[in-house]
C-alpha cells in the first residue's frame, strides 16, 4: 500500500487506543491494547460511491479539505468538499472503551438527487504482521470481522451493511461493487453502507464503529454495545469527558488566546500519551516503522518522563503521575538500574545501552511528585525501588574520577562521562536522601555522596579555559565526528573495548550543547544567577541559535534530521531566562514555540531550518511538557501574556 507519511496532522485516543490521522481524514496508524504497541493498520480508505459509479476516495485529489479539533477535545473533524457533495468526518476514541468511531455526514450539494453508499476498505496487518490474518463477514452481527491470534477487530455501523467482500478487496471497493466473498485468510476486506437517495441540499449521517477485543467475542460484544448506545450519544459523552478532564487541571488565562489554547491542547496530549493499562508515558506516536531515519519514538524514556511528569503534576493531574511511578518502579531492572527505554507493557525496548541520567531522573522525579502532592504513601510503597536504584547508582561511580562511569549521553549518541548525566545522577542521589529522611531512614551516607559528587562535577567539568561547563570528559565521539574533531586539532587518544577493538577517546568534549542548561533547570545544581551558568547559557544562545528561522538546536554541528532547531530546547532556554529575571526574552522564546505549533496546536520535535514547518515527530510529549512548564512559570501568578 506504499510508505506511510512521517508527519501527521492529528492524533486521537483514549489512553488505551491511539490513532493518527493526516489532513485528508485518513487514519494512518492505530495502536491497541497499549498506546505504543502493537500497531494494526496497513491501510484504511473511506469513500462515497454513486449507484453504478466508481468510488470517490476521500483522501484522493479533487477535494477541498479542512481539519480541526472539535473545541478543546481529542475529537477530530475533517471537512472534504467538491462540486457535488460535502462530507464531514468526525473521528474519536470512546473513553473507557476499546472503540473508535467515525461519524460520516454526507450532504448532497448537486442540483439533482443522488443515490449514495459509503465504502470502507480495511487492510489490517494485525499485531504488525502480514501473516495469519483472517477477514470474514458475520451475517448475524452485520459486521466485517478481522482477527489474528488473540486480537480481533469488528467493523460495523448504525446502518445496514449492503455489501461486503473479504480478500483482494481494494479493486472491487474502488469500483463500489463488492462480490460477497464471506471469508478469506488475508487481512483486507471491504463493506458498503447504503445512504439512500439524498435530495439536493440535504444530508444523511452514518456511524462506523471499529470495536477491538482480545478474541472475537469481546470485539463483537463491544460492537453491539456501541450500536445500542448510538453514535450521537457516544460523541456527546466523549466531548463531555474531555471537558471534565480539562476542568480537573490547573486552568490558566494568560490574555493570549492562542497560547491559552496551546496550553490546553498540551494537557489533552498528556492524556493521549498516558497508557491506561500500565501507567507508562509514551514519548510520541511512532512514525518511522522501518527505521529509515530514527530508532523509533513510541516508547517510554525515564529522561523524557522526568520532565513530563513534572509538567503533569504542576498541571494538577497527580493520579497520572502516581500511576507512572508505580509503573516505572515495576520495570526496574534486577540490579536496580533502568534501561534506556521501555514499551508500555514493561518490556525492554530496542536500545543503545545504559543511559545513567535516566536512573537519576526517575529518583528525582519521584521526589518532585511527593513535593507536589505530599503523598507519603507512594514513597513508602516505592521505597524498596529507591534503595535498589541507589545501590546501583553508588556502585556505578568511577573511583578514579568520582563521577558516574561512562554511559550514553542525553541524546543517545556518545559514550562518556557527561555533565548532564552527572548532574541528573546528583539530583537523583539528593532526592533519594530526602526520601530516606522523610521516611525516617538513615540518609547521611546518601547526602554525603551527593556532596562529594557535586564537588567532583564542579572541579572536573567546569573549564576555566572555555569559561563554561564542558559537555563531558572521556567521550567516545560518533564515527562521523572523528575526522572533523581531528581536523579541528582536538586531542584524541586511542583506547580499546574489552574485546580489544580500538576506539577513539576525547579527553575533553567542549562542544556547546543545550543540555548544559540542565545544570540549572530542572535539577538546580547551580542557580541561574551563578556566573558560570550565565557564561554557559550565553554560549548556548550565541552558538546554537539558528539564523533565519530562529530557535535553538541541540548542539554545534547537530546532524540529526538535518540539524534543526527544536521546540523543547528553545523552551528550555526560555525557562532559564525567566529564572534569570529576563522575562521579555523568555516571552519571545515562548512565542517562537507557539508560532511553530501545527495548525491543530500540536508541537513537533523539530522545526525545519529552512521552511519553519514541522520537521519531525508530531506531537512530541516532551515538547508539550516544556510548553506547560514554561507557561506555568511565566504566567501562573501573572495577569497577562504578550
Amino acid at each position: 500500500m506504499g510508505t506511510k507519511p512521517f508527519l501527521i496532522d492529528a492524533v486521537i485516543g483514549n489512553s488505551r487506543m491511539l490513532a493518527t490521522l493526516t489532513e485528508n481524514g485518513q487514519i494512518q496508524r492505530l495502536w491497541w491494547p497499549h498506546i505504543d504497541y502493537p500497531q494494526h493498520i496497513e491501510a484504511l480508505k473511506l469513500g462515497i460511491a454513486e449507484k453504478c459509479m466508481p468510488t470517490r476516495w476521500l483522501e484522493d485529489d479533487g477535494w477541498q479539505r479542512t481539519v480541526s479539533y472539535l473545541g478543546d477535545s481529542n475529537v477530530v473533524q475533517t471537512e472534504v468538499q467538491n462540486k457535488c457533495m460535502k462530507v464531514v468526518l468526525t473521528d474519536w476514541c470512546v473513553p473507557g472503551a476499546d472503540l473508535l468511531v467515525r461519524q460520516v455526514r454526507c450532504q448532497n450539494t448537486a442540483s439533482q438527487a443522488k443515490d449514495l453508499q459509503l465504502v470502507l476498505f480495511s487492510h489490517l496487518n494485525i499485531a504488525e504482521s502480514p501473516r495469519y490474518n483472517t477477514t470474514y463477514f458475520d451475517y448475524e452481527k452485520d459486521c466485517l470481522l478481522q482477527y489474528r491470534h488473540s486480537y480481533a477487530f469488528a467493523w460495523g455501523s448504525d446502518r445496514v451493511v449492503t455489501g461486503f467482500t473479504a480478500g483482494k478487496a481494494l479493486a472491487e471497493a474502488s469500483q463500489g461493487k463488492l462480490s460477497g466473498i464471506a471469508t478469506d485468510m488475508h487481512g483486507d476486506g471491504a463493506m458498503t453502507i447504503g445512504l439512500g437517495i439524498i435530495p439536493p441540499g440535504e444530508e444523511v449521517t452514518a456511524h462506523l464503529f471499529l470495536a477491538a477485543g482480545l478474541g472475537r467475542h469481546q470485539a463483537l460484544g463491544q460492537l453491539e454495545e456501541a450500536k445500542a448506545q448510538g453514535g450521537e450519544a457516544l460523541l456527546s459523552a466523549t466531548l463531555d469527558y474531555w471537558q471534565k478532564y480539562l476542568q480537573q487541571g490547573v486552568g490558566l488565562e494568560t490574555g493570549n488566546t492562542k497560547l491559552d489554547s496551546l496550553y490546553r491542547r498540551s494537557l489533552l496530549v498528556f492524556a493521549l500519551m498516558h497508557d491506561e493499562k500500565s501507567g507508562g508515558l509514551s514519548a510520541a506516536p511512532d512514525l518511522d516503522e522501518d527505521r529509515l531515519n530514527c530508532g523509533g519514538y513510541a516508547y517510554c524514556w525515564g529522561r523524557d518522563a522526568a520532565y513530563i511528569t513534572n509538567a503533569i503534576d504542576q498541571a494538577g493531574y497527580h493520579q497520572l503521575v502516581s500511576a507512572f511511578y508505580r509503573w516505572a518502579m515495576g520495570v526496574q531492572e534486577p540490579d536496580g538500574s533502568w534501561d534506556q527505554r521501555y514499551f508500555m507493557d514493561g518490556h525492554m525496548a530496542p536500545a543503545w545501552g545504559l543511559q545513567i541520567d535516566q536512573c537519576g531522573s526517575l529518583l528525582w522525579g519521584l521526589w518532585q511528585h511527593y513535593q507536589h502532592t505530599g503523598n507519603i504513601s507512594i514513597l513508602q510503597e516505592l521505597w524498596p525501588s529507591v534503595e535498589k536504584g541507589m545501590d546501583f547508582i553508588l556502585g556505578y561511580m568511577d573511583s578514579r574520577t568520582g563521577l558516574p562511569k561512562p554511559s550514553n549521553d542525553l541524546w543517545e549518541e556518545r559514550w562518556g562521562s557527561h555533565s548532564y548525566s552527572a548532574v541528573a545522577v546528583w539530583a537523583g542521589v539528593l532526592a533519594a536522601a530526602e526520601i530516606a529522611a522523610t521516611l525516617g531512614h538513615q540518609a547521611s551516607v546518601w547526602h554525603e555522596a551527593a556532596t562529594g559528587l557535586k564537588e567532583r562535577i564542579e572541579t572536573q567539568l567546569w573549564s576555566p579555559e572555555h569559561n563554561r561547563f564542558l559537555r563531558g570528559i572521556e567521550v567516545n565521539p560518533r564515527p562521523g565526528e572523528l575526522a572533523q574533531l581531528q581536523a579541528q586539532g582536538e586531542e584524541i587518544r586511542w583506547d580499546s573495548c574489552p574485546k580489544g577493538y580500538p576506539r577513539p577517546v576525547q579527553p575533553q568534549d567542549s562542544m556547546v550543547d543545550v543540555s548544559l542548561l540542565g545544570l540549572c533547570y530542572p535539577f538546580g545544581f547551580i542557580s541561574a544567577q551563578d556566573l558560570r551558568m550565565e557564561a554557559t547559557a550565553k554560549a548556548i544562545e550565541e552558538q546554537l541559535w539558528v539564523p533565519g528561522v530562529g530557535g535553538i538546536k541541540r548542539y554545534e554541528n547537530d546532524w540529526y534530521i538535518g540539524g534543526n532547531p527544536w521546540i523543547l530546547t528553545t523552551l528550555w532556554l526560555a525557562i532559564y531566562h525567566q529564572q534569570r529575571g529576563n522575562r521579555e526574552r523568555a516571552q519571545e522564546l515562548l512565542i517562537w514555540a507557539l508560532e511553530h505549533a501545527t495548525p491543530l496546536g500540536l508541537l513537533p520535535e523539530q522545526v525545519d531550518r529552512q521552511s519553519g514547518k514541522p520537521a519531525w515527530v508530531v506531537p512530541l510529549t516532551w515538547s508539550h511538557a516544556m510548553l506547560v512548564l514554561a507557561v506555568l512559570m511565566l504566567y501562573k501568578d501573572q495577569d497577562t501574556a504578550p
